[in-house]
């Protein structure tokens, strides 16, 4: 694994490329994008993908969302959901930029939000040949609709009037920034398993790390999620085929069938009974499943001849 940084306009992006064992830095090797959910750093679920990714012959880029992580942009703790769909984008300009990968052959792989990010990423950027989501989360959706999506969209209205508030707090009275935790810092009984098992991953030695700090800005980012649908138009844009991996058990399966029913170019939808949400952020049995489902569906369709690199 390397470090890398790339530019993604003026801010400096951090990421992991992970290369294959047998690389040719100029045989034009198929890439991979691999967007972490939200809350989450490169160092977790997204480098164990890109990892097992790099063991199937892939170089594979795993990457710190711009606002977070290692990646530089102020405020930072910023989940803007339109910055993170440009960082797909800027990802795979730096892919585009290596003599070991194919620029004609590049996919991306997305956990929770990030494959929200990715689908959304690959509808106005046909660079990507192939899309996989794992636990898709749309966030605009599950933050107006709960994580059960039974809410209706106008549930958000009371989380945007105490935004007006604390926006007012902050800019005429002085009040300090407002943050708001991923994942419940203190599950109850009343807490979906989903979160419950979050709290495990992210908060516990289980995968925790120094750099996701359960945060994130309230007035500057809650106003850009509650308007954001990574599904919008995915009828008439998604074009490129798309591999979408779930548990039975998630409570966030809503999400991924919905994806699924909706996207009418090439599509798969892989649903692992007994897997919960987060079971395929670490859990050997259900990580490996969606890589065995993942890897040959990129092999498939990231098929385009090699570029002549003889030029390069």
């Amino acid at each position: 694994m390397d470090t890398v940084t790339f530019p993604n306009g003026p801010i400096t992006m951090a990421g992991n490329l992970h290369l294959p064992e047998n690389l040719d830095s100029r045989a034009g090797h198929p890439a991979i994008v691999v967007v972490h959910p939200g809350g989450g750093v490169k160092e977790q679920a997204a480098d164990l993908y890109a990892s097992k990714l790099a063991e199937q012959g892939f170089v594979a880029l795993a990457f710190d969302a711009s606002f977070q992580g290692d990646s530089g942009g102020e405020p930072h703790h910023l989940e803007d959901p339109y910055a993170r769909v440009e960082d797909v984008r800027a990802a795979v300009d730096h892919l585009q930029t290596l003599d070991c990968v194919d620029p004609e052959r590049i996919g991306a792989l997305g956990v929770c939000a990030g494959g929200g990010y990715s689908v959304n990423a690959a509808m106005t950027d046909y660079r990507v040949k192939a899309v996989t989501t794992v636990s898709a989360v749309n966030i605009g959706a599950s933050f107006r609709r709960g994580w059960f999506g039974t809410d209706s969209d106008a549930a958000a209205v009371p989380t945007l009037q105490a935004l007006a508030q604390q926006r007012t707090a902050e800019a005429s009275q002085g009040a300090e920034p407002a943050y708001l935790p991923y994942v419940p810092a203190e599950p109850d009984e009343n807490t979906p398993r989903d979160l419950v098992e979050a709290n495990d991953y992210y908060l516990t030695p289980r995968a925790q790390h120094p750099n996701a700090k359960n945060q994130f800005l309230f007035t500057k980012s809650v106003s850009r999620i509650f308007t954001f649908d990574a599904f919008h138009m995915v009828e008439d844009l998604l074009t490129q085929p798309i591999l979408i991996v779930a548990g039975g058990e998630a409570g966030s399966l809503w999400m991924s069938t919905e994806l699924h029913g909706r996207a009418r170019g090439p599509k798969r939808l892989l649903v692992v009974e007994g897997g919960t949400h987060m079971d395929f952020y670490d859990v050997p049995e259900y990580v490996d499943r969606a890589i065995a489902a993942a890897a040959p569906f990129f092999q498939e369709h990231l098929t385009t001849a090699p570029a002549d690199t003889s030029a390069r």
